[in-house]
């Protein structure tokens, strides 16, 4: 099967209405809510998808076992030119950690923290 390795991502977060204003204002685009079974112990507010087109889709998830920051995990979002989204990022509340850097044919990648105290990676090919 020909596809990306990652079809999922989680970001988990401590505030989820702070956390959904800081990517809606990083990326100017909507995240809807998910429905989860039990809203007192799990919220999820899902990324913008397009049903069928390549990369994954995601959702930043609130649950009180799960904390947010501090983690190992990286999401790399992609952009059209991450200088753009990296531009936004602290209006928005969080941290550019490495202004967009070249990484050889691949293109460029900016790394940044949430407001949440989340790494996540912004890529573009130019």
């Amino acid at each position: 099967m020909n596809a990306n390795v990652v079809d999922w991502f989680e970001i988990y977060v401590d505030d989820i209405e702070r956390a959904r204003k800081f990517y809606q204002a990083v990326f100017g685009k909507p995240m809807m809510d998910l429905p989860t079974p039990d809203p007192t112990k799990h919220k999820m507010v899902a990324f913008a998808w397009v049903e069928g087109a390549p990369n994954a889709a995601g959702a930043l998830v609130w649950m009180p076992e799960m904390k947010a920051g501090g983690n190992s995990t990286v999401v790399y979002f992609m952009c059209e030119d991450c200088a753009v989204e990296e531009s936004r990022v602290v209006a928005a509340g969080g941290q550019v950690m490495m202004p967009k850097f070249s990484i050889g044919e691949f293109g460029f990648c900016s790394w940044c923290i949430d407001c949440e105290g989340n790494y996540f990676g912004l890529h573009s090919i130019k």
